[in-house]
């Protein structure tokens, strides 16, 4: 990705769509690991990428992220709503982690098929989450003990998460950039640090979905900057339900990818950052 947004040319872009790009380590994870107590907040994150803009000499930028990311992201439009021109999204569906299951009747078939999958995975598909966002410390033990433990963890969410028509994670994802991430966190320790992370964002984020969700229980409209918001294949988002008056400028679905697009289909998101961007740059 970082190629394609710094230099478009050599991909067959305008070089006018180039970007500086600043790319943070969330604490607790990879290279931020280990991490002091607190720096699970997402949004104390977001204020320390604001600041951390600021002291670059950054006056105005926009803010792109996925899954946790995009928590600390959609908070940065919050934290400097006048200096951020605009927050792109995707793997959004983990905005809804302990959301009950969706109506179906009376949607469109690909928002039916979505929803369908988004009720299968809030079945099936939390127990990592239960975990980390109530004992990360049993956890941890596990991760930092045992190196076959650690890449078990993460290579069934890429087998989970992927183009749908992948069979397995290599089929969707480099093997080597897979391995390499399961190494950062193994080297790191950040299996402990990450799982801890995930469990402060939680009670966070608990609170602030309660206070932003409308009279009726729903979810409130997005406040701030313009959003951007990219689906891919395997990402049960549906629109109806993130953005039911269709307040959100700019939503584009594709029909491949998964929840980790900037390694699985880097030439769709790089095009969709930039065309979301083109018109915010003035």
């Amino acid at each position: 990705m970082v190629e394609r947004l710094t230099d478009p040319r050599s991909h067959g872009g305008d070089p006018a769509d180039a970007f500086h790009l600043v790319i943070p380590s969330l604490p607790g994870y990879g290279f931020s690991a280990p991490m002091r107590p607190g720096w699970g907040n997402l949004f104390r994150v977001a204020q320390a990428w604001a600041e951390l803009m600021a002291r670059l000499g950054y006056e105005r930028y926009a803010a792109h992220g996925t899954d946790a990311g995009g928590g600390v992201a959609g908070m940065l439009g919050m934290v400097a709503p006048d200096r951020v021109t605009g927050i792109h999204l995707t793997g959004t569906s983990s905005t809804f982690p302990f959301a009950p299951p969706l109506e179906v009747e009376g949607l469109s078939e690909s928002d039916r098929i979505r929803a369908e999958r988004f009720n299968a995975a809030q079945q099936d598909g939390l127990g990592y989450l239960h975990l980390m966002t109530t004992r990360p410390q049993t956890l941890a033990y596990s991760l930092a003990d045992s190196p076959v433990g650690q890449l078990a963890w993460i290579v069934e969410k890429f087998k989970e998460w992927t183009d749908l028509s992948a069979e397995l994670p290599e089929d969707a994802v480099d093997k080597d950039q897979l391995l390499t991430g399961v190494s950062v966190f193994w080297f790191t320790g950040s299996g402990a640090s990450s799982a801890h992370a995930l469990y402060e964002g939680m009670q966070v984020y608990r609170q602030m979905t309660a206070q932003a969700a409308g009279d009726d229980g729903g979810w409130a409209e997005p406040v701030g900057p313009p959003t951007g918001v990219a689906v891919f294949a395997a990402d049960p988002t549906v629109r109806s339900v993130m953005d039911p008056a269709g307040k959100i400028e700019h939503w584009t679905e594709f029909d491949r990818g998964g929840h980790f697009p900037a390694m699985e289909a880097p030439d769709l998101l790089a095009q969709d950052l930039r065309a979301f961007l083109r018109d915010l740059r003035s």
